[in-house]
């Protein structure tokens, strides 16, 4: 399906063929859809891909180096930690807590910032001035202090967490919308509609919004990516998910007292993140490099 929207008399397709073909022809793009797609598609069938249970502990083969069978022969392709749980199969279950904490605290980011963003620059005296210094307040605060403190208050938990990252996250969302809305509201089509009677929530929503998505779709495919570090770096600092829940930051955390001794416990979820990270980012500039040619790298 074609999505167009018009803007001084300009047709922009945003998921044209067109479009596509040019993500295509980005090998860093295509890389980036390829791992991403390769991760959803490990944490949605994870309970049939992954050998054994992320939670069965076999504290008799404990620390078995990847590659290796254990005593009993079953083979572990990157190992156990040192409860003798299978590394491979935690990390295709710490793919579901990372992916949709990431997916799911942008969306409440979007939700809390995009309105803020489009009620500040649309309206503007008080109103936005009332908005920006509460952006300015937010951003005093050091983000693992207010995540920490917000932890205090709502409790652990992956219901607290997504809204926690979504609560310290939409600021980046309402600026930009902000900044959009500014440069968009004293165009002639949007004076056009004021100057028939359309009333502002419906110039906001129907003129103004829909010409501000392009910003809006490449900053969230990269916040995916910092939202999934923030997950795993809370909860390596303790702030988390329930203690039986595979997640990469957990799993991160458990094997800093081995790096020693068995390096794997905290290298192999550390890659699958680092991997995840780089294909989002990877992608977000791809979308960025299509949707937004202006800042297209030469």
């Amino acid at each position: 399906m074609t999505i167009a929207f018009t803007m001084q008399g300009e047709e922009r397709h945003i998921a044209s063929p067109s479009r596509w073909r040019q993500l295509s022809r980005n090998p860093r793009c295509v890389f980036g859809i390829v791992v991403i797609t390769i991760m959803i598609l490990a944490a949605l069938f994870a309970p049939v891909i992954a050998p054994y249970p992320a939670n069965e502990q076999k504290p008799s083969i404990r620390q078995v180096a990847p590659l290796s069978d254990d005593k009993f022969g079953d083979f572990h392709l990157l190992g156990t930690d040192a409860l003798g749980r299978d590394i491979y199969s935690r990390i295709l279950y710490g793919a579901r807590v990372s992916l949709l904490v990431g997916a799911a605290a942008v969306l409440v980011a979007l939700l809390i910032g995009v309105p803020l963003g489009l009620i500040s620059g649309f309206v503007g005296g008080r109103t936005d001035t009332i908005i920006m210094r509460l952006v300015d307040v937010q951003l005093a605060i050091p983000f693992f202090l207010l995540a920490v403190t917000l932890a205090a208050l709502l409790g652990q938990g992956l219901r607290n967490v997504i809204l926690l990252l979504g609560a310290t996250s939409w600021i980046g969302f309402a600026r930009i919308v902000r900044a959009q809305v500014l440069s968009l509201k004293q165009l002639p089509f949007i004076e056009s509609a004021r100057s028939v009677g359309v009333r502002p929530t419906v110039i906001m929503v129907r003129h103004v919004l829909p010409n501000s998505w392009t910003p809006i779709i490449v900053l969230a495919s990269q916040a995916v990516g910092a939202l999934i570090v923030a997950e795993s770096s809370l909860t390596f600092l303790g702030v988390r998910v329930p203690p039986d829940t595979a997640t990469w930051g957990g799993m991160i955390a458990a094997g800093r007292n081995y790096l020693e001794t068995a390096w794997w416990i905290s290298t192999m979820p550390g890659l699958a993140l680092t991997i995840t990270v780089v294909a989002i980012y990877f992608l977000g500039d791809g979308l960025r490099d299509v949707l937004d040619p202006k800042t297209r790298r030469r």
